[in-house]
């Protein structure tokens, strides 16, 4: 989106506003003047004045949420722009915008419908080509990172962990994926997650269940370093999270556990792998969603075996 941007506007002045969970890729994202990281914190509010002060010509809402509403409409724009379903969820939301855009969100992958915001300003039919440019100090700290922690080539990252249980496969099944990697494909298997509890917890008990122990990066690297890390591994292997969109912007292979999201909007994107996922009584509805309701039993992942993820690595590093 950048990219299409800064290719119809080679002038503006381009500012984007990111959450904190994603900031750290900042470093990476080339074409942008100016950013903002919003912390969800009183302190946010000079950001907010930031915007008000500005003159824009252009603001597209990306997230659709009542924080990035009130900050499209702080932002004062000509064009002020966001998808129609936005206007359907919230009437409050929909008063913050001028230009909407008819595609949603459950109805293309997500990035083709980000695409989709950028018609009003005139721009169709760009590249959907997804470019990370690591810097230099990144390479060298995943290098330093790998040699602390004795990580030899080939290896191979397993993230386990998310931010929602229901993603979570069972450990055990962890564990005798990441003993196949090292027994057999002869692989250095790499932990990662990210550092809330949960997943903390999650990556403990996969641990416990291992015949050998494995390098533990999980909460102790940011999430630049883990995408220089990604660049550098022979695959990863990852339930429908973060670090498998890093992988597919930085082409290397994929083994994902699909269970309760969609495949359609958020699949890998054009990456080289595979993608595991079944159909079972949890999904509902055509989008194949699994009913939010923590408490649902998730059949979807429970039906992903272990010889069928070993397969998949198999084929994948065939390839």
């Amino acid at each position: 989106m950048i990219a299409a941007l800064r290719d119809k506007f080679p002038e503006a002045v381009l500012t984007l506003i990111v959450s904190r969970e994603g900031a750290g890729l900042l470093p990476a994202i080339t074409g942008v003047d100016r950013t903002y990281v919003i912390h969800r914190k009183l302190s946010d509010v000079k950001i907010f004045h930031a915007v008000a002060r500005e003159k824009f010509d252009y603001c597209i809402d990306f997230t659709g949420n009542d924080r990035s509403a009130l900050l499209v409409w702080l932002s004062g724009a000509q064009k002020r722009i966001a998808s129609n379903w936005t206007r359907v969820q919230s009437k409050f939301r929909a008063g913050a915008y001028n230009e909407f855009v008819a595609d949603r969100v459950s109805d293309l992958h997500t990035l083709d419908f980000h695409l989709t915001l950028l018609e009003p300003l005139g721009i169709r039919k760009v590249s959907t080509a997804i470019k990370l440019q690591l810097p230099p100090a990144a390479r060298e700290k995943a290098n330093d990172v790998r040699r602390a922690h004795k990580i030899d080539h080939p290896f191979v990252i397993f993230h386990p962990g998310s931010a929602r249980t229901e993603k979570f496969w069972h450990a055990q099944r962890w564990a005798e994926v990441i003993d196949y990697a090292r027994t057999v494909l002869k692989s250095t298997p790499v932990l990662t997650s990210g550092n809330s509890a949960l997943e903390q917890r999650h990556i403990a008990e996969i641990k416990s269940k291992l015949a050998q122990p494995v390098a533990d990066l999980s909460g102790k690297i940011d999430l630049l370093t883990l995408t220089a890390l990604v660049e550098q591994a022979r695959m990863i292997v990852t339930v429908d999270t973060a670090p498998m969109h890093i992988a597919a912007a930085m082409g290397t292979p994929i083994v994902a556990l699909f269970g309760p999201t969609g495949l359609v909007d958020w699949r890998p994107w054009h990456a080289r792998g595979r993608v595991l996922s079944h159909a079972c009584a949890c999904k509902t509805g055509a989008k194949e969603v699994c009913d939010p309701d923590p408490n649902t039993p998730r059949l979807c992942m429970e039906a992903i075996t272990v010889a069928e993820v070993q397969a998949a690595l198999d084929e994948v590093l065939l390839k």
